[in-house]
C-alpha cells in the first residue's frame, strides 16, 4: 500500500490529477456552506430534523448536507442525474437520437452531452423555484417565517442561485471527469457522503452517552456495515469469464488465456441512483403542496422510505434500471460480430444467432443476480432505522456508492500505473 502511493505521487501527470480532484472537492464543500440570501439555516436545519423525516435524510445525503443548510449546492447533482436518465430513456426510443449518439462519433456524444445541461438547467429551474415557493409558506413553532426579506425576492433569488449553483456543480464534475480521477459526478456524491460520515458517528455516540442507544445495538449495526461492505467488494469484483477460442491459434494457449469477462453487477451503482432520482422527483414535488391537498400528502406518505409502496417501486426500479443500464453498455449482436471478424468462437456454440442468444442468456443471469444484491442492500438503511433506531442513513445505498466510486477510482489509478509501467519499459527497449 505505502509502495503504491509512493508511485502515485512519483508520477507527475496523476498525481497533479489527484490534487486537481482534491481542490474541486474543497469547492464543493466550501459551495455547501454559502447559504442561500434571506433564509435563516439554524432555523431550517432544525424544521428539517424536526419534520423532515427520512426523504429529507435521503436527499440531505445527496447533496452532501447542503439541503439541510440550503446552501448554492442545495439541490447537488440530481438534476443532472435526472436529465441524464431522461436522455438515456429517450436515447432508447427515439431512433434519432439513436443514431445521433452511435453513429455520429465524438460529435454525437458532445450533442447528446448538450441536451443533457440543457435539461439540467430547466429541472433545475423548475425544482428550485418550487423549493423557494414552499419555503416561503414555512413557519417555525412560534409562527415566524424562516425568510427575512420579500417573499417574491427570495423567489426570484433562489431560483436564479441555486440554478446557477446546480450548474456550476455539473460544471466541476465533468472537468474532475476530464482532468481528475473518476467519474466526476460520482466523485461529488462520494465526497458528500462521505462528509456526513464523522457528524454521523458524533450523533451516535452521543446518543450512546445518553443511552438512547444501546452498545449492543450500535455493535450490530456497525457489524451489519461491515458485513455489506464486504460483499459490496465481493460481488463488484466478481465476473463470469466465458472461454473463446480461435480458429488460427493453437487451442491449449487460447483456452489458457482467452476469455470475454462480464461482471456480475455490469452496471455498478447506476441502478440505485437513478431509482432514487425518479422516486424522490415526485415526492420532493408533492411535498411541496402536502400541507394544503391531501392527494399530495398520500403521493408524499406512499413514497416515504418506510412505506411498502415504495419499498416495491424501489425494487422495481433497481431490477427495471440493472437491465436498461447493462442493455446500454453491452451489446452482445457487436461482441458476436467481432468474435466473428477476429476468427474467434465460444467453445460449443456456432458463431451468430447462437452466440448472441448464449450471451444474452448469461447476462441475463448475471444481472438477476446482481440486481437482487442490489436490492437488498438499498433497503438495508429501512432495516437499521425502523427495527435497531440508529440514527443516521448509513450502510446501504451510501455504502454501495461509496464501495463502488472508490473500487472504480482504484481500478483507474492501477491501469494508469500500469500504463506508466509499460510506457516506461518500451522507451527501454527503444
Amino acid at each position: 500500500m505505502t509502495e503504491t502511493l509512493i508511485k502515485i505521487f512519483q508520477i507527475k501527470e496523476l498525481r497533479s490529477k489527484i490534487l486537481f480532484t482534491l481542490l474541486m472537492f474543497a469547492v464543493y464543500r466550501l459551495g455547501t456552506h454559502i447559504p442561500v440570501p434571506g433564509i435563516d439555516s439554524a432555523t431550517l436545519m432544525h424544521y428539517f430534523n424536526s419534520s423532515g423525516g427520512v426523504l429529507f435524510n435521503i436527499y440531505n445525503l445527496f447533496s452532501g448536507g447542503a439541503l439541510g443548510r440550503f446552501s448554492i449546492f442545495a439541490l447537488g447533482v440530481m438534476p443532472y442525474i435526472s436529465a441524464s436518465i431522461i436522455m438515456q430513456l429517450l436515447t432508447a426510443v427515439i431512433p434519432t437520437l439513436e443514431r445521433l449518439q452511435k453513429e455520429e462519433g465524438d460529435y454525437g456524444r458532445w450533442k447528446i452531452s448538450q441536451y443533457t445541461r440543457y435539461l439540467t438547467i430547466l429541472i433545475a429551474s423548475l425544482q428550485s423555484f418550487g423549493l423557494s415557493i414552499w419555503l416561503t409558506t414555512l413557519r417555525t413553532e412560534s409562527g415566524m417565517s424562516l425568510i427575512s426579506i420579500n417573499p417574491v425576492t427570495f423567489i426570484i433569488l433562489t431560483t436564479v442561485i441555486v440554478t446557477t449553483g446546480t450548474v456550476f456543480l455539473m460544471w466541476i464534475g465533468e472537468k474532475i471527469t476530464e482532468f481528475g480521477i473518476g467519474n466526476g459526478i460520482s466523485m461529488i456524491i462520494l465526497a458528500g457522503i462521505v462528509a456526513g460520515v464523522i457528524p454521523a458517528i458524533i450523533k451516535t455516540y452521543s446518543l450512546m452517552k445518553v443511552g438512547e442507544i444501546s452498545l449492543l445495538t450500535l455493535v450490530a449495526a456497525i457489524l451489519i456495515i461491515l458485513v455489506v461492505i464486504a460483499g459490496i467488494v465481493y460481488i463488484q469484483e466478481a465476473e463470469r469469464r466465458i472461454p473463446i477460442q480461435y480458429a488460427r491459434r493453437n487451442v491449449s494457449i487460447s483456452q489458457s488465456s482467452s476469455y470475454l469477462p462480464f461482471k456480475l453487477n455490469p452496471a455498478g451503482v447506476i441502478p440505485i441512483i437513478f431509482a432514487v432520482a425518479i422516486l424522490m422527483f415526485p415526492a420532493t414535488i408533492a411535498q411541496f403542496f402536502a400541507t394544503h391537498s391531501k392527494i399530495a400528502q398520500i403521493i408524499v406518505d406512499s413514497l416515504s422510505p418506510q412505506s411498502y409502496i415504495y419499498f416495491i417501486l424501489y425494487v422495481g426500479l433497481i431490477l427495471f434500471f440493472a437491465y436498461f443500464y447493462t442493455a446500454i453498455l453491452i451489446n452482445p449482436v457487436d461482441i458476436a460480430d467481432n468474435l466473428r471478424r477476429n476468427g474467434a468462437f465460444i467453445p460449443g456454440i456456432r458463431s451468430g444467432t447462437q452466440t448472441v442468444e448464449y450471451i444474452n442468456y448469461v447476462l441475463t443471469r448475471l444481472v438477476f443476480a446482481g440486481a437482487i444484491f442490489l436490492s437488498i442492500v438499498a433497503v438495508l438503511p429501512m432495516i437499521l432505522i425502523k427495527w435497531l433506531n440508529v440514527p443516521f442513513y448509513f450502510g446501504g445505498t451510501s455504502a454501495l456508492i461509496v464501495v463502488v466510486v472508490a473500487l472504480d477510482t482504484l481500478h483507474q489509478i492501477e491501469a494508469y500505473l500500469t500504463m506508466k509501467k509499460y510506457e516506461g519499459f518500451l522507451r527501454r527497449g527503444d
